[in-house]
């Protein structure tokens, strides 16, 4: 049988793919989180309800949107809304999932896709927050799916753009947001890693294939949590594969 090949950003996205549940709702944001999204509707998650920052909702993905706010992210949908519908809809607690990416990410969860150094003398600005504070702050839980490094894996976010678990334990309650939301998934170009309930601080949860565990301890900016025992996450199938090349993404805009 001959081996499958992959690239690192098809295993990423067959990783977040399985992290949906059916008959979730569930806030995408623009790239690999729509490729993933669209590969859960085909594969673990028929019934997978898309929430797209626009207004689209339930959209049926037969066809790769390009972006949030464009014509297939509307498509046989549920209902066709507009921004501030969706994230009053994200308020009342109806969203459950929100699929965020970001430049900076640190211990808790927090995002940062703003600036990098000094907020008003920035190094580098980025584009910015969109609805990232939004999802992060009202969706039920969040999944960032990044780039893994130590100048993306940092101690502390240069500017905090989505909050994670802010400062731990009981900071998100304090400064006001809903109790029992937060981020529960980052799913990276090395791993995926989960949040330690007691210390809301990341943890790793599994590696991908052919990477070690000092690898990934050796690309993050911080202390991470090791479990007792660190699982490998499946490489994508044949099927998985064939789905993203042959019908999501066949003009290769991200794969």
């Amino acid at each position: 049988m001959k081996e499958q090949t992959y690239s690192k950003t098809e295993l990423m996205i067959c990783v977040a793919a399985r992290l949906f549940e059916d008959g979730a709702t569930c806030f995408i944001g623009t790239g690999i989180p729509m490729l993933a999204a669209m590969l859960a509707s085909h594969t673990t998650a028929p019934n997978l309800v898309p929430v797209f920052e626009f207004g689209g909702t339930g959209a049926i993905l037969e066809e790769l949107p390009r972006a949030v706010g464009e014509a297939r992210t509307w498509h046989k949908g549920i209902s066709a809304l507009g921004i501030c519908d969706t994230m009053e809809n994200a308020q009342r607690g109806f969203i459950d999932y929100g699929f965020l990416g970001g430049a900076q990410i640190d211990p808790y969860g927090n995002l940062n896709s703003i600036t990098i150094g000094d907020h008003d003398h920035p190094k580098a600005r980025l584009p910015g927050s969109g609805g990232g504070n939004d999802v992060g702050s009202l969706c039920w839980q969040t999944v960032a799916i990044m780039q893994h490094d130590a100048r993306r894996f940092v101690p502390t976010v240069d500017c905090v753009t989505t909050p994670g678990f802010l400062s731990g334990p009981g900071a998100r309650e304090t400064a006001g947001l809903p109790k029992g939301t937060g981020p529960v998934y980052v799913v990276s170009t090395l791993a995926l890693m989960d949040y330690d309930p007691a210390t809301c601080r990341m943890r790793l949860k599994a590696t991908h294939p052919g990477v070690s565990v000092d690898e990934v301890l050796a690309s993050t900016g911080f202390e991470l949590l090791l479990p007792a025992r660190v699982e490998v996450n499946a490489p994508p199938s044949a099927e998985e594969l064939r789905l993203l090349r042959e019908e999501i993404d066949t003009e290769k805009l991200y794969i």
